[in-house]
């Protein structure tokens, strides 16, 4: 991939780029879902009582752990090493993450409550996925810098 390093001459046209960014967030979003969905799930089930915003935040905090454990897995199917792939999952894509984890986490708490219905998960993982999309396209295009 030709990456560049002037910011007027990104091009943000490009539908191969498009394409292997939205492969790539995809990714990202089944690792950051699958930690964040089955935190607040757990909690909505056990019936714990703590205080939303703690759920939310800890959804946010496994979210992002489960994210970059599959992440890491998949570096290590690429053949790196156990460290190098988790060094890399944290470097490469952690901001990318915190938006995906704070559009799906808002997104709840505003049409739900932060309640999980079945409803608002596909309009959370929406959220999850358009938000950081530009960020991961730019990275992409500019420094060829993917997570996956």
């Amino acid at each position: 991939m030709t990456t560049t390093t002037d910011n007027s001459t990104l091009n943000w046209r490009c539908r191969a780029t498009w394409r292997q960014t939205s492969i790539n967030t995809g990714w990202c979003l089944l690792g950051c879902s699958i930690g964040d969905l089955g935190t607040i799930l757990f909690f909505q089930l056990s019936g714990i009582p703590l205080p939303m915003l703690t759920i939310m935040a800890l959804a946010m905090f496994n979210g992002l752990a489960t994210s970059v454990l599959l992440e890491t897995y998949m570096l290590r199917r690429q053949g790196y090493a156990f460290v190098e792939g988790l060094q890399m999952a944290f470097r490469m894509s952690f901001a990318s993450m915190l938006a995906m984890e704070l559009a799906m986490n808002l997104t709840d708490y505003w049409l739900a409550g932060g309640v999980l219905v079945w409803w608002v998960i596909p309009i959370m993982l929406g959220a999850g996925f358009v938000v950081p999309l530009p960020y991961n396209y730019y990275r992409l295009k500019k420094y060829g810098k993917a997570c996956h």
